[in-house]
């Protein structure tokens, strides 16, 4: 769980910090300019991350699922080896998904007035700047976003549909505390699908609210996981619990036995 928690916040952390830091630079500036090799490089880093955090959360969705339904082969079926591979799989996957976004960047010729109306260089800007007939490139574009948004939510939420069901031959407290963490687990990935779901998967419009409904997920969303991901564990949460401020390097290695046990 904590190897693919790393994975999903080293992309977080990558995802936000290439578009962030220049959002918040050209808010402060009065005339805002992207040379195209700019642009193309926060489109491919943009797709990567992005398709990175989808496929490393249905990592963890399939290791929801394996730890559910087998649990007495989980560590035979999602071994170190395993894991060891999905991850580069991800990253293999995430790679070819920006590739092909760029040569569809590459593929467009413009003729006219360069100006975005977005705060970060994407695909669905640039296909309004063509100047050509985009028909078959958006056809494209939505074969590949928004085909692999619309798969991945579906996936997602049969993994906590299968969760939800599983709590039935639970107690009322484990279905209590299983029911909390799935509610507020859903409610990210709604946040960050539903409206990539609405981005990706719609015809060549623009609409005026295109750029408040990014937000949600190229920053809201990242800012929400390392809550929702980590400090809910009750691995991170219990030592606080049990032993009020002390640091954790303050506890032996005893205490760490015991608090394992308990759990």
């Amino acid at each position: 769980m904590y190897f693919f928690l790393f994975h999903l916040s080293l992309s977080d952390t990558c995802f936000s910090t290439c578009i962030a830091p220049r959002m918040i630079a050209d808010s402060l500036l009065k005339k805002v300019t992207i040379s195209f090799s700019e642009c193309t490089v926060q489109v491919f880093s943009f797709h990567f991350f992005g398709c990175l955090e989808i496929f490393i959360l249905i990592l963890m969705a399939v290791d929801r699922y394996v730890a559910i339904w087998k649990p007495l082969r989980y560590r035979t079926i999602m071994s170190h080896q395993v894991c060891g591979v999905l991850v580069p799989v991800a990253w293999v996957g995430s790679t070819v998904h920006s590739l092909a976004q760029i040569f569809l960047a590459l593929s467009l010729p413009f003729c006219g007035p360069n100006v975005i109306d977005h705060y970060l260089c994407d695909l669905r800007p640039l296909l309004q700047l063509a100047c050509t007939d985009t028909y078959v490139t958006n056809l494209l574009f939505v074969s590949n976003s928004g085909a692999i948004c619309t798969v991945s939510f579906a996936m997602l939420m049969l993994s906590y549909a299968i969760i939800l069901h599983s709590l039935r031959n639970h107690s009322a407290e484990g279905r209590k505390k299983a029911l909390s963490t799935c509610i507020s687990h859903i409610i990210v990935v709604i946040l960050f699908f539903g409206p990539c779901i609405f981005i990706y998967t719609r015809p060549a419009t623009t609409f005026s609210m295109d750029k408040m409904i990014a937000v949600f997920y190229t920053l809201g969303t990242h800012l929400i996981n390392p809550l929702i991901y980590t400090l809910r564990n009750a691995e991170v949460k219990m030592p606080w619990e049990c032993y009020g401020e002390r640091s954790w390097s303050q506890m032996t290695k005893d205490e760490w036995k015991f608090q394992s046990f308990l759990h």
